[in-house]
């Protein structure tokens, strides 16, 4: 049974912003293990071939790990867990999770990051390391994705520069060349579209063009968002929220993604070869809630599996 009264292919359907709807296409979705459990059926939520991809926080055991994977692949969706670099002990260790990933799931792909650990558990400290290891390659994986960062990273440059990050962007872009997986930059969430298009531009100036996923938080409770945006380091968009905050009429209204995703849609649709492809979706407020929004604002691009 649908969880929402999605609408068939047949049945009238709220007109939608053709740009909105074409960015949309193929977005991807983050859950973690307690989350995925609140879902009866990803089917009556995410449209098929969706890319689910799977958030490992400390202290989480791979085995709820690998059961995530294996539920929601089995519902049919391509899954890319999370390889947090600093909680994972040593290459041993690397190599018996993606085995039991790809033995037991069948996963292909992975998001690899540093993780929001502040002292590594072992030898890893960096996603670069666990790309170094040649594991991935090793097991075929197919698709591998790296963190990327539009509004800087104070855990990465204290300062407040990019330096940090562009180099490691630059090593990034020299190991895509040298794998037979496909790469890409999967970022932190943002809530204004200049900066992210400036961001976007720039890295394409400098070389960097690994597509870029770009994350975007879904609709939440606005006090929500803003706690999750300083405990995630948001830098200069995090004013869109506080300025809201400050307009007592939309003060508790939840936040939807709409100006920004149908400005950087905008921007797309005017430049095509723009190196923004895909859309992540954080999706702070439930993923229930996020589905619907999608369903409402993406069109065809948004269509649950067991609607379509």
């Amino acid at each position: 049974m649908a969880l929402f009264n999605f609408a068939k292919k047949s049945e009238e359907v709220t007109p939608v912003s053709p740009e909105m709807e074409s960015f949309l296409k193929g977005y991807s979705i983050e859950v973690m293990p307690r989350t995925a459990e609140k879902v009866e059926d990803f089917r009556a939520l995410l449209p098929k071939g969706t890319r689910v991809y799977i958030a490992h926080i400390e202290g989480t055991p791979i085995e709820d790990m690998v059961a995530t994977a294996k539920r929601i692949a089995n519902e049919g969706y391509d899954v890319m867990p999370h390889f947090p670099a600093r909680i994972i002990k040593d290459a041993a260790t690397l190599e018996n999770w993606i085995a039991q990933y790809h033995g037991e799931a069948g996963v292909e792909q992975a998001l690899l990051l540093a993780g929001g650990v502040t002292n590594p558990h072992g030898d890893f400290d960096s996603s670069m390391q666990l790309l170094e290891t040649g594991l991935f390659d090793k097991a075929g994986f197919k698709r591998l994705h790296v963190a990327g960062h539009p509004e800087g990273n104070k855990d990465i440059d204290p300062d407040g520069s990019m330096k940090n990050v562009d180099a490691a962007l630059r090593w990034k872009q020299k190991f895509s060349e040298t794998t037979d997986a496909e790469m890409a930059l999967a970022t932190q969430f943002a809530f204004d579209a200049g900066p992210i298009i400036q961001w976007a531009n720039d890295l394409k100036a400098a070389g960097i063009t690994l597509p870029i996923h770009i994350g975007i938080a879904g609709p939440a409770k606005l006090q929500t968002l803003i706690k999750f945006a300083i405990a995630c380091g948001v830098g200069p968009s995090l004013k869109v929220l506080q300025k809201r905050a400050m307009d007592v009429s939309k003060l508790l209204l939840p936040y939807e993604p709409t100006q920004v995703l149908s400005e950087l849609a905008a921007h797309k649709a005017a430049n095509p070869d723009f190196n923004i492809t895909h859309v992540h979706f954080f999706p702070l407020g439930g993923i229930k809630t996020n589905a619907v929004w999608t369903h409402n604002n993406g069109g065809s691009s948004a269509i649950p599996a067991n609607a379509s």
